[in-house]
């Protein structure tokens, strides 16, 4: 069999694995999706990469070590505390593993599932293991290229019927980020302090945010990169990029209402980014492929690409305040929404001559749909704290409170099975003293 009928084999929707939590139709890692990351555990405290099956975790570098698993000039790329040495090898044997595991942990292939002593050793449950930062990030860029949430921003703060300003339907606007600060999910996220300008104040106060959000986005992670004045051709973005993760981009609204002007979001955005441990290669979600929205009017050459380019990523937020015991649904929405893709950002973000580097993290910008309840932020769910949200034991919610958790889920539904994401999770302490 060619490659390409290999790499078709390992989406076939009556594929089963022999891990049977993975054959639940809800559960976020069948057969069919294989993310990847990184793990440790109570009998290994070693970081090291795994693939997520089910319930379950592979052990990379057991099932290397065994012989079962192959890559170029057999690098040992698995035992490592990151996934950059792995991505740099490429397409081909990110592609190459994913084939290889397919068939390992197919319902009828022996070779792994009869060997006991062995499965013990390259099995681990995901309630026992520990999950890490899975690559390191040279560099972050966050997008703003929903143009449902750019339109309702502009409305808030700007005349409704100007929402958008001129240059936003020509290009993919961005800003760059600040990569130290971007934490694995289940990492508290510390209430930011700032400037803020209060209404009735003629000069700014300094002091804890008083209008904290999250952005309900996703993250795609650079892997392979381009070099200084080398500019990434639109056609071939898709090829650069190893997988998508969750992304929650904390942002302090009043922080950012008083400083973004006119060099943009800067101490608002800086002090925290959550990620989903697991990358969601673009091979698992190639079934699950739409056409982007018309864009009008058309781009300029650089942008352009044939095909469709978007992904029905079904994602949701609930928060949970501290002591509750039911988390409340605040957002459902579509990534299929977003105006501009993820090949056109990273076309346009490299097309001055910007290098990109394996894990450089893409954010896509809020993610909102068409209706009030598809917002992708509680500025937008609440208009700017005006319709405060109820939740289900009681209370509201116009912006975040110490003790509340917020999670992000996502997932591709197909059929009888789920191209899933795992949990994007972080609690909100309080402000430092």
């Amino acid at each position: 069999m060619s490659v390409v009928s290999d790499l078709q084999a390992t989406l076939d929707p009556s594929r089963k694995s022999w891990v049977e939590s993975a054959n639940q139709p809800a559960n976020d890692f069948s057969i069919q999706n294989l993310p990847f990351g990184i793990f440790s555990d109570s009998t290994n405290a070693a970081r090291r990469a795994g693939v997520a099956i089910g319930d379950e975790i592979v052990d990379l570098a057991a099932l290397q070590a065994a012989g079962l698993l192959t890559v170029p000039s057999n690098a040992n790329v698995f035992a490592r505390d990151t996934l950059n040495d792995f991505i740099a090898l490429g397409r081909d044997a990110w592609r190459s593993v994913r084939i290889q595991l397919s068939a390992l942990l197919s319902r009828d292939t022996a070779t792994l599932r009869d060997d006991t002593a062995l499965r013990a050793k390259a099995l681990v449950r995901q309630a026992d293991a520990r999950l890490h930062l899975p690559v390191d990030i040279p560099g972050y860029t966050d997008f703003y290229s929903s143009k449902e949430h750019a339109t309702n921003v502009g409305c808030m703060f700007r005349d409704p019927k100007n929402a958008l300003l001129p240059n936003w339907s020509e290009m993919p606007i961005g800003y760059n980020g600040r990569a130290s600060s971007v934490v694995v999910s289940g990492t508290p996220v510390r209430r930011p302090k700032g400037q803020l300008k209060l209404p009735d104040q003629e000069r700014p106060v300094f002091g804890a945010c008083r209008k904290l959000d999250i952005e309900l986005e996703t993250g795609f992670v650079i892997g392979g990169g381009n070099a200084l004045g080398e500019p990434i051709a639109c056609a071939n973005a898709e090829a650069h990029i190893f997988g998508m993760v969750l992304l929650n981009d904390w942002s302090a609204r009043d922080i950012q209402q008083w400083e973004y002007v006119p060099l943009g979001p800067f101490n608002s955005k800086g002090f925290a980014t959550t990620i989903s441990p697991w990358i969601v290669t673009l091979d698992a979600l190639e079934p699950f492929r739409v056409a982007q929205p018309v864009q009008e009017p058309q781009p300029l050459e650089y942008l352009r690409h044939a095909g469709d380019h978007a992904f029905d990523i079904a994602l949701e937020v609930t928060l949970r305040p501290h002591g509750a015991k039911q988390a409340t649904t605040i957002a459902r929405t579509n990534f299929k929404y977003m105006y501009w893709t993820m090949a056109q950002q990273l076309a346009h973000h490299t097309v001055a001559g910007c290098n990109t580097r394996v894990g450089d993290l893409m954010g896509s910008g809020t993610i909102s749909g068409p209706t009030d309840d598809s917002y992708g932020s509680l500025l937008e769910l609440t208009w700017n704290g005006k319709k405060p949200l109820e939740l289900k034991e009681g209370g509201t919610r116009s912006f975040i409170e110490d003790g509340d958790e917020l999670t992000l889920a996502g997932w591709c539904q197909g059929e009888g099975y789920r191209v899933g994401f795992g949990a994007c999770v972080g609690e909100v302490l309080p402000a430092r003293n």
